[in-house]
């Protein structure tokens, strides 16, 4: 069973009807003991940073998110909040990643949407996709690039596309609108 975190933070029906087209069963759910006993949880996220962390503490999440064993993949604002902190509302993140979030620089459009080219990948998210596919982001704040790095994109400058450490994947990126290379990589999540 997968647990996808609820915490009005967007894209959940999203993730879930991606998981329903590769008949994977799964459940919306805030309650901590689903989620601990889950096989894998999803951490998905659109939003404001800001607000969303304290949503997120409201239900003590901010908590049970880093101390989770199974695999995690957060997701876009997901991926955020794993790390140190954000620029976005001056907020702190649950420091699952120790590297910053910082607002893309107003040199071209802003935010960052539609499809880009992932390069340098090294996660087994990645596993059987070829190199330098293009996958779907919507995003205005950028991960740096770090040791946790696993994937990188190009826009106004490098990012991290995708991080790891340990059990605890992310990627800027949204997988369950990035079609076949997407799909596949929620098939190399729910396989690890």
């Amino acid at each position: 069973m997968i647990a996808i975190i609820k915490y009005n933070g967007g894209n959940v029906n999203s993730v879930q009807n991606a998981l329903n087209r590769l008949k994977i069963d799964s459940v919306i759910t805030d309650d901590p003991e689903q989620i601990l006993k889950a096989d894998k949880v999803i951490f998905p996220g659109v939003g404001e940073a800001s607000s969303t962390m304290k949503l997120l503490k409201e239900k003590e999440l901010d908590l049970l998110i880093p101390s989770l064993k199974q695999p995690v993949l957060g997701i876009c604002l997901g991926m955020q909040l794993m790390c140190k902190g954000n620029e976005e509302g001056d907020t702190e993140g649950m420091g699952i990643f120790d590297i910053n979030v910082r607002k893309f620089p107003a040199k071209d459009i802003v935010p960052h949407m539609g499809w880009n080219t992932l390069s340098e990948q090294t996660s087994p998210l990645f596993s059987g996709i070829e190199k330098n596919n293009d996958v779907y982001f919507v995003h205005s704040y950028y991960c740096e690039l770090s040791d946790f790095t696993t994937s990188v994109c190009d826009y106004i400058l490098p990012f991290s596309a995708s991080l790891q450490k340990d059990n605890f994947y992310a990627v800027q990126f949204h997988p369950e609108k990035s079609g076949l290379v997407g799909n596949q990589i929620v098939k190399n999540f729910i396989n690890l």
